[in-house]
């Protein structure tokens, strides 16, 4: 289980898509006894746990969430925990110039959990992951698509209706014809100007966090990638009715786990969720755009408590 980037980079693994490498991270997880339990003996909150992580970010950002889920005083009998870097982000390539797109990214998380023989699975998705999350839920849905089953999915703060996504300024200046010149004038100074505008007032970013993210934000002149990823604001709104209808009308337990001090997708989008989904599970937590970050322990309780009321429906 990593806890530090040197970890997260010592532990990373790769698979090959499209022939571009993807950096994942496979944890399997003892259950209370601390002996394996056959997989067809396993409760539905057992099965494998797949984590999508957020722009500009990586799945560096589970580490809190994952070591609290892991420790063996509090597993609960959880499943494998899976992760990927998305294509441009992290540890994983990123191909330039490349036309990265939201349905690519589905395509590379489907790609894994095949190989992986995954056939069920829990996702946790955040932010840019939301919008992958709900792409994968749609397929399932609305196209039947069989690849594979989602046992129960929970966003944490993220775009979920695309006309109340707030992007902060420098978002929307990257996105523009300006974009490319400005990622060149990137600095950790912008970057931590930006975050702490999205973090909570009492939880703002360890300046840990900000160095780590730095460093993955600068691995393979992955700066100069984020004009094009950021091509995923507009997708959200190309889908915008096709994955609420998926939202609306799916028996997959949906949950949201809401920063609501953010200003890019808090308050407002959770009282949105809670209007368009009521009987969906949702948390709100004081905090920012990370509730992973800010407010690890509060996740990893939410998390729990979800999990054990989707076994029941």
């Amino acid at each position: 289980m990593f806890k530090n980037l040197l970890g997260y980079q010592q532990t990373a693994q790769y698979f090959s898509y499209s022939g571009y490498n993807i950096a994942y991270w496979q944890v399997s997880t003892p259950s209370p006894t601390g002996v394996r339990v056959e997989p067809h003996l396993l409760s539905p909150s057992a099965e494998p746990i797949v984590f999508l992580h957020g722009f500009p970010s990586a799945s560096l950002d589970w580490s809190k969430v994952w070591n609290l889920l892991s420790n063996s005083q509090n597993n609960d009998g959880y499943g494998d925990f899976h992760a990927i870097d998305f294509l441009g982000f992290g540890l994983s390539d990123k191909p330039h110039p490349h036309r990265y797109t939201l349905q690519e990214q589905a395509d590379i998380i489907v790609t894994y959990l095949h190989r992986q023989g995954i056939r069920q699975c829990h996702i946790v998705a955040h932010d840019y992951g939301v919008s992958v999350a709900q792409e994968l839920l749609a397929r399932q849905t609305l196209e039947h698509n069989d690849n594979f089953s989602i046992t129960s999915m929970m966003f944490l703060n993220g775009g979920l209706f695309a006309e109340l996504h707030r992007p902060i300024l420098t978002q929307k200046l990257l996105h523009s014809s300006l974009g490319p010149w400005l990622a060149k004038c990137m600095s950790k100074r912008s970057l931590t100007k930006g975050f702490n505008k999205i973090f909570g007032q009492s939880t703002p970013p360890e300046t840990l966090v900000l160095d780590e993210l730095w460093a993955l934000l600068k691995h393979a002149e992955g700066t100069r990638v984020i004009p094009s990823l950021l091509g995923y604001l507009d997708e959200r709104k190309q889908y915008r009715n096709r994955w609420v209808r998926a939202m609306q009308s799916t028996p997959v337990p949906l949950g949201f786990i809401n920063g609501v001090q953010d200003p890019i997708s808090g308050q407002h989008m959770l009282d949105a969720f809670t209007k368009l989904l009521p009987s969906a599970y949702t948390k709100a937590l004081d905090v920012g755009h990370y509730p992973q970050l800010e407010d690890p322990n509060s996740v990893y309780l939410a998390l729990k408590e979800f999990w054990r009321m989707s076994d029941t429906q």
